[in-house]
């Protein structure tokens, strides 16, 4: 499988993909903990069907220490005990915030209330922000259909 467009070798995309790879640094620059931004980069990967960023993430994740129990239980993050309570509540807010056309009202009161409760102002505008570039470089993807499987760790830091 070969994807529809070369996003790393077409001038326009390259310049779009340098600018919000610069701005991504700001999310990982922040105090919100790696671990969670992993669930929550896999998390909108997974509702997106996007295959090469959860191929990536899946396997950051594992890479940076995240277990395969949790990493299996993502998308099934409701019924499982193996997160914590901040962790949910930024699972919540990300499957919300990255179904936004299924929900009239976008992200529930209850779920920025939940959010929070467990992240500062200045981690709550970090997760924020990583939903909203997960699911941008998820777009990308899926539209050029991206093929997944072949990432290796590191491979664009």
């Amino acid at each position: 499988m070969e994807a529809r467009l070369n996003l790393f070798a077409n001038p326009a995309a390259a310049t779009f993909l340098k600018h919000i790879n610069t701005a991504g640094r700001s999310i990982s620059d922040s105090t919100l903990p790696t671990a969670t931004q992993e669930l929550v980069k896999l998390r909108a990967s997974q509702i997106n069907g996007c295959g090469f960023c959860t191929d990536m993430h899946t396997k950051e994740a594992a890479h940076a220490g995240e277990t395969s129990v949790r990493l299996h239980l993502v998308a099934a993050w409701r019924e499982a005990t193996v997160f914590t309570d901040a962790e949910r509540a930024a699972l919540e807010l990300t499957e919300q915030g990255t179904r936004i056309a299924d929900a009239a009202g976008g992200v529930t009161e209850e779920a920025w209330a939940d959010a929070a409760k467990h992240y500062d102002e200045d981690q709550l505008a970090a997760l924020v922000s990583l939903i909203a570039l997960i699911n941008a470089y998820n777009r990308m993807n899926v539209i050029v259909q991206q093929p997944a499987g072949d990432y290796r760790v590191g491979q664009f830091g």
